[in-house]
């Protein structure tokens, strides 16, 4: 046996060893790396005109201001929509699939929240449908272009992750420290910050991440909505604002 036949073997032995949860890992490592190509560096997340009317304009404001936004903005309902579509693929429950998609696609405070949730959807969808595809994943895209809707990003990704057998808990946790992770990322950018800055916030957010994790676990789904009125208004002004770093 030749020295890279021998490689080769020891390879496919550790990765049999290792065993399908280690493949889940690196799946939703990878679909909720900054690298996947959702284009979520571009989004802000009203961040932006929060920065120019000075409502954040240093690592404090900028942790509460996405504490906020993980807790009780997009980030809650963005964790039960994620919770509905794993149940609903995960139970082979068209009807319930149905709702979440179209609760994804209705629950839009603003125009560019809604070019955000759904571009990253779509975007999510379709590289997971070529890369990694699944029975189901078809379903969910045939079942959005019947009701001629658009699936949202937190959908997309929780029906992909029950489709690959990737267990609820760590999808969340995953989906909503990236959402965050992202919007420090422009917080960085726009207020500006240094990067220590921006990893002092994202130590911060763990037990905020966590502790939102669990609550979309234990909720019913009809308590779904969100309580940050000025998130809002930040993403509706940043509509008109004169110069523009992101599209949301």
């Amino acid at each position: 046996m030749t020295r890279a036949s021998t490689v080769i073997t020891m390879t496919t032995e550790t990765a049999s060893q290792a065993g399908p949860a280690g493949v889940r890992l690196q799946r939703l490592m990878t679909w909720l790396s900054p690298a996947f190509p959702v284009g979520a560096f571009s989004y802000s997340h009203g961040l932006e005109a929060a920065v120019e009317t000075g409502m954040v304009t240093d690592r404090a404001s900028l942790s509460d201001w996405v504490e906020t936004i993980v807790a009780t903005g997009a980030g809650r309902v963005d964790a039960a929509l994620l919770r509905a579509a794993h149940e609903a693929v995960a139970e082979n429950d068209g009807d319930a699939l149905g709702w979440a998609v179209e609760r994804g696609d209705a629950l839009r405070p603003t125009r560019e929240l809604g070019v955000e949730t759904a571009s990253q959807g779509a975007a999510f969808i379709a590289a997971i449908d070529r890369h990694w595809p699944a029975p189901a994943l078809t379903d969910l895209i045939a079942l959005a272009a019947y009701e001629n809707r658009e699936i949202a990003y937190p959908v997309a990704v929780g029906a992909a992750a029950a489709a690959h057998d990737i267990a609820l808990v760590p999808a969340l946790e995953s989906y909503l420290h990236a959402f965050a992770a992202n919007i420090v990322s422009a917080g960085v950018r726009a207020i500006p910050l240094g990067q220590s800055d921006g990893l002092h916030v994202l130590a911060t957010l763990e037990p905020v991440i966590v502790a939102a994790a669990a609550l979309a676990r234990t909720r019913t789904l009809e308590d779904l909505g969100s309580a940050t009125v000025m998130v809002d208004w930040a993403s509706a002004i940043h509509e008109t604002q004169y110069t523009r770093l992101f599209r949301s």
